[in-house]
């Protein structure tokens, strides 16, 4: 049995039952956000890899590739990604396989990109793209392993709190990622 770390999140369930009455709010600078038609594994995981490591998002980097490759090839599945200057600097996962409800499945800024204005408008181009194809639910949930401003911005953006639960997660020791302190669980079951 491979290693794993016990981390405990709160996980907070959102919806949006109708179209948000706000502005379409823009990019600070220049950006085009792109639909991948058929990702890569590799290309993939870049953007899994680089967004999520600072939130703990590991479930993926344990996917075989053959079971991801699979995955993103569903009906239903579609990767957006964020490019500014020719990079892509953050990606968006809609999930429309449970139609008309769309998950907002993984969302985030490469960390050098945190701060600087292109998380809310890349959100809102992601809620907005949903509401244009005539969804007519989205959801998503946020949990205390990612930034401090995810949950705030998701209510911004028209999501309202349905429900909270806690979880812990055994994550691999072997992927290398830093856990914060605030949700590493103890051998005696105590956070910190």
């Amino acid at each position: 049995m491979a290693a794993v770390e016990r981390v405990v999140v709160t996980v907070t369930f959102l919806r949006m039952d109708r179209k948000p009455a706000r502005p379409v709010p823009p990019f600070p600078a220049p950006a085009q956000v792109v639909q991948l038609r058929s990702p890569s594994v590799s290309f993939y995981r870049y953007l899994y890899n680089t967004v999520g490591a600072p939130h703990v998002w590991w479930l993926r980097r344990v996917t075989p590739d053959d079971e991801l490759a699979a995955l993103l090839r569903s009906p239903g599945l579609s990767v957006h990604v964020l490019y500014v200057g020719g990079e892509p600097v953050g990606f968006y996962e809609l999930d429309a396989r449970y139609w008309p409800v769309v998950n907002l499945a993984y969302f985030g800024l490469v960390p050098h990109m945190v701060g600087k204005g292109f998380g809310f408008p890349l959100l809102c181009h992601a809620v907005d793209l949903v509401w244009s194809h005539g969804a007519q639910a989205m959801t998503v949930n946020t949990c205390t392993a990612d930034h401090p401003r995810a949950l705030p911005n998701y209510i911004r953006a028209g999501f309202k709190p349905v429900r909270q639960a806690q979880e812990e997660w055994p994550v691999p020791t072997h992927l290398g990622l830093v856990i914060p302190p605030h949700l590493r669980l103890s051998e005696t079951g105590q956070r910190g």
